[in-house]
């Protein structure tokens, strides 16, 4: 049994509910301990009787001092402070052997057991996921902002060494989780940097498969489709691969029929093999709760500060790198 946990509020229903199915459809053997950060989504999911889910309310782990941080923080960084504390939460409540956090907005096109037997033979406590950004200017402009490390699958097991990182990673987001880039920090993320000098039991997760995402699709190609999924090509070493998950991290909506996916690659076919099935069920998603009453925003907004939050809420999705990142919802519905 493998045990996850996420956490998103009623703005990001759509994406989570879309990890969890893809969770359903890959593998039978999972727990996704979900935290809402809001009412509604709270009684949206507990309504729906997702058998492989936990539904826990927000309320279960604010204490004063996440309360005061609450008020001091936008939501997306109120949230990335909050990620440590919720695997610390499943591992001390509800005594799992594991867990592992994954962001709302993956998406799983293959079974994940693929990475808990790489994990098991590495014999690892703590799993780390790299950025694996292009080994060029911009690839290292990016890793110097964002570190080398994301945080989007991140493994933690019972053992001492698991919990002193878990517990040094939450103290360090108490003190600083801001949607700012500084030498040393940026969120909850670049902390994971210094998880390998300080502790033990620390693995990088080798599959390429896992993590790929719209700052590293650039380096890879798609080469075939194998029982339905994409397998991707690392045009740097020529290895094949088949994609397990992929981070939906920069979707920006235009308009409620429209998005900009922001790939991060020229390839029409290798958008398509990735962006089209998970289009589609978001969409289907969204149907299925439009009889909630729940809508969604196409403003996308991470920052406490006013000025940076206003661009990206209402000039960054208007970038367009390229045209065929455009599309139209339409045809999925």
């Amino acid at each position: 049994m493998i045990t996850f946990c996420t956490l998103f509020d009623s703005y990001y229903l759509d994406k989570g509910l879309t990890l969890y199915r893809s969770l359903e459809k890959c593998t039978k053997e999972f727990k996704l301990y979900i935290f809402c950060f809001d009412d509604k989504s709270y009684e949206v999911l507990s309504g729906l009787e997702l058998k492989s889910a936990i539904i826990i309310h927000h309320s279960r782990i604010e204490d004063d001092e996440l309360l005061k941080l609450k008020k001091e923080r936008s939501k997306a960084e109120y949230c990335w402070t909050c990620t440590p504390v919720i695997i610390e939460y499943v591992l001390k409540n509800y005594q799992e052997e594991s867990c592992t956090y994954i962001d709302s907005d993956l998406y799983f096109f293959r079974d994940p057991h693929i990475l808990f037997d790489e994990i098991k033979a590495a014999n690892a406590n703590i799993v780390i996921t790299e950025h694996r950004f292009k080994d060029n200017w911009n690839g290292r402009r990016l890793c110097k902002r964002s570190g080398k490390y994301c945080v989007e699958f991140n493994y933690f097991d019972q053992s001492a060494n698991a919990w002193e990182a878990l517990t040094w990673w939450k103290q360090k987001c108490y003190e600083w989780c801001y949607h700012r880039y500084e030498p040393d920090r940026m969120g909850d993320q670049k902390y994971l940097e210094r998880f390998p000098e300080l502790f033990q039991g620390v693995y990088e997760l080798a599959s390429l498969g896992g993590g790929v995402a719209p700052w590293n699709l650039g380096r890879y190609g798609l080469c075939g489709i194998e029982k339905g999924q994409p397998v991707l090509l690392d045009k740097e070493t020529g290895n094949e691969f088949p994609l397990i998950f992929y981070h939906f991290q920069n979707l920006r909506y235009l308009s409620e029929n429209t998005v900009n996916i922001s790939s991060g690659t020229h390839s029409k076919k290798t958008k398509d093999a990735i962006y089209r099935p998970y289009l589609a069920q978001v969409e289907r998603c969204r149907r299925e709760l439009k009889e909630y009453g729940i809508t969604f925003s196409v403003k996308k907004i991470y920052s406490s500060n006013r000025l940076i939050a206003f661009l990206q809420g209402n000039v960054l999705r208007f970038k367009v790198k390229s045209m065929t990142d455009i599309y139209h919802l339409e045809q999925f519905r």
